[in-house]
């Protein structure tokens, strides 16, 4: 448990929301937020602290008004997914020995999926969700290996460094994948299920 501890979570909530229409980061499913979802997932799971990377205009949840939240502002998110994943990754303390990346508008993230990412760490230095075929988020990532947050430009995220790396990377197949609310459909789609 102790290992746990020193594990952040870093969440990218900053996208311009330009499929979704108005500003995603405040979408509401079951009467909470897309982000404080995922905020509250990443603290139930333990990680600590947690970096949420925002626009300049958001602001901070009451529930998480303390030290376990990090509010990093993003005054550019015009330059994508990659400099979110970069502020994010430098507000990061000393004393993390690894980081989950969780995206802010995949709400339904099953624990046992932070969880599988957790139990996998140890034999390569990144552990990344599998489904479909496809390496994609949430992604762990060891301290050893921080600088390839910086590799990418744009809005591609880590795909193509995990892509180009498999040796770097282990994978924990995910029985289905974590649904992205990229549009008003997609929300509906969530609500709907409930």
């Amino acid at each position: 448990m102790e290992q746990q501890q020193a594990v952040a979570a870093v969440v990218l909530a900053a996208g311009e929301s330009r499929r979704f229409g108005s500003a995603k980061q405040l979408a509401e499913l079951d009467g909470r937020t897309l982000l404080e979802h995922v905020l509250a997932l990443a603290d139930a799971a333990g990680l600590a602290p947690i970096v949420a990377v925002v626009p300049v205009w958001l602001t901070r949840p009451a529930a998480m008004d303390d030290d376990r939240l990090r509010w990093i502002r993003n005054p550019h998110p015009e330059r994508g997914m990659s400099h979110s994943l970069q502020l994010g990754f430098e507000a990061l303390g000393g004393e993390v020995t690894a980081a989950v990346v969780l995206l802010g508008d995949q709400p339904t993230i099953p624990p046992a999926a932070i969880a599988a990412l957790l139990a996998a760490r140890g034999e390569k230095p990144i552990v990344a969700t599998m489904s479909g075929g496809h390496l994609a988020p949430p992604v762990l990532i060891e301290r050893s290996h921080f600088d390839v947050v910086r590799q990418p430009s744009g809005d591609i995220g880590l795909r193509e460094v995990l892509n180009d790396h498999p040796e770097w990377v282990a994978a924990v197949a995910m029985a289905e994948p974590v649904a992205d609310v990229d549009t008003a459909d997609d929300l509906r789609r969530l609500q709907d299920a409930d």
